[in-house]
């Protein structure tokens, strides 16, 4: 399960291409089948997502919750592939 949360006026214009992303790794990484898709948005309200200084209002949350068993070098392919694909998929649309 995947929960992504940041401020909704960034993260709802967003949360299509961002699933789809989010997906498209889990895919590529953990071989996840296409219909097994299982992510929750939390929008909110900038009042009540406080997040650290120095970042804009469209600074995300992505929650991960897999079972156990997964190898340490699978976890870490899967975030560095999540960092790579986000980056180059939605970057120009949080800016």
């Amino acid at each position: 399960m995947i929960v992504v949360y940041g401020i909704k006026e960034k993260l709802n214009p967003i949360k299509a291409k961002l699933s789809d992303v989010i997906h498209g790794c889990m895919q590529s990484v953990l071989g996840m089948p296409e219909d097994k898709r299982a992510h929750r948005f939390v929008p909110m309200d900038k009042a009540d997502f406080y997040y650290p200084g120095g970042r804009t209002d469209a600074y995300t949350v992505i929650e991960i919750n897999m079972m156990a068993g997964r190898q340490v070098e699978t976890q870490k392919s899967l975030i560095k592939t999540l960092f790579k694909e986000i980056e180059s998929h939605l970057i120009e649309i949080w800016s």
